[in-house]
């Protein structure tokens, strides 16, 4: 037996915490070396924001060094490719995980609103951006995926629970035909609390995508809660996502905020589309003066610290907050939004990102 089969028979030993198989079944292991007394090989991850991986590294590396002549063992990381992680979960696995109904849908872009602080507007941007897209003519569907601050189906005038169909879940639709999926609409009031803890806002995550039939659509948005903790996660490791458009407002502390999500969604290789600065200023109704309510802007700062443009500066308008409270989000006009929509589809890559289904 060479060197390099004594090394790959070690780690034959080593598990990966979640998917409870050996390194080398899961074809995770390549490019081992053996020369000298020093070892190395690569390991593909998952994923390369894995949050067990140091503890996989470690296990590799002392069963590597438990081995007779080798004392030290270097190891580099990648992560896995499309079709290698297809070989780990076969298609009809897949298909159960992802959902009954994902064989029913195809969507062309999938686009992530994210603030990561609340109160910045996001979710009336993501509203807002599939009212413009509709307008542009495209198919577009609305994935509320703030679990417990749903606020996308009174924005719309939705009420009551949307249909089902035999394999699963209908979208409610608007007047203008956006497709909706809320867990608002699912629940007996649009008061009642959602007190779930992570793991069952994941799952219904990963139902809205994989159980709602939303047929065709052109793109569909993603409102993401504040924060970068498990629904984010969630979105981000489960959905295959063409990007996301990051939201702040002019204040510094946002600005600080918002590079935390950006910095997240790079470390998941999630691409970051742009940034927008919402509330960025108010006019006068009288004098058409431009007042910055919320202090001078720091997009551009943001911007420039993350190496993103500033997609749009939306002013405060009462127009909007009127029509988002009455549930006519899809009356209100305005041509920021409609040139934002065109800048996001332009800069929307055609790439998704690979989603791993554990």
């Amino acid at each position: 037996m060479t060197d390099q089969q004594l090394v790959i028979e070690a780690l034959k030993s080593v598990n990966d915490p979640e998917l409870e198989k050996s390194l080398v079944e899961l074809g995770m292991v390549h490019d081992v070396n053996v020369e000298g007394g020093g070892a190395s090989f690569t390991l593909a991850l998952t994923t390369i924001a894995c949050p067990l991986k140091e503890r996989i590294v470690d296990d590799a590396r002392q069963a590597v060094l438990a081995l007779d002549g080798v004392e030290d063992v270097q190891i580099e990381l990648r992560e896995m490719t499309r079709e290698e992680k297809e070989r780990i979960w076969p298609k009809q696995q897949q298909q159960q995980k992802e959902g009954a109904a994902l064989h029913l849908n195809h969507i062309e872009r999938v686009l992530a609103v994210m603030s990561g602080k609340g109160g910045v507007g996001k979710s009336s941007v993501a509203a807002m951006m599939a009212v413009a897209l509709r307008r542009q003519g495209k198919r577009v569907g609305v994935l509320d995926a703030d679990i417990t601050g749903p606020s996308i189906p009174k924005m719309f005038g939705l009420h009551g629970p949307p249909p089902a169909g035999p394999v699963g879940i209908l979208p409610a639709e608007t007047k203008t035909g956006i497709r909706v999926m809320s867990i608002n609409l699912l629940l007996p009031s649009e008061d009642e609390a959602v007190i779930w803890r992570g793991p069952l806002i994941g799952g219904a995550i990963k139902q809205f995508w994989g159980d709602v039939v939303w047929g065709d659509l052109d793109v569909l948005v993603v409102d993401l809660p504040p924060g970068t903790s498990d629904a984010s996660l969630t979105v981000m490791q489960s959905l295959p996502l063409n990007g996301v458009l990051l939201v702040t407002s002019p204040q510094d502390l946002a600005g600080m905020v918002v590079r935390k999500a950006a910095k997240m969604a790079q470390h998941l290789n999630v691409n970051v589309v742009g940034l927008v600065e919402n509330m960025s200023y108010l006019i006068c109704p009288k004098c058409d003066e431009r007042i910055e309510v919320f202090g001078p802007s720091q997009a551009m700062r943001t911007a420039n610290q993350l190496g993103l443009p500033v997609l749009a500066q939306i002013p405060l308008d009462p127009d909007l907050a009127t029509r988002c409270d009455a549930g006519k989000v899809e009356q209100h006009e305005s041509d920021i939004f409609d040139a934002l929509a065109a800048k996001v589809t332009e800069r929307l890559p055609a790439t998704k990102s690979v989603p791993i289904f554990v």
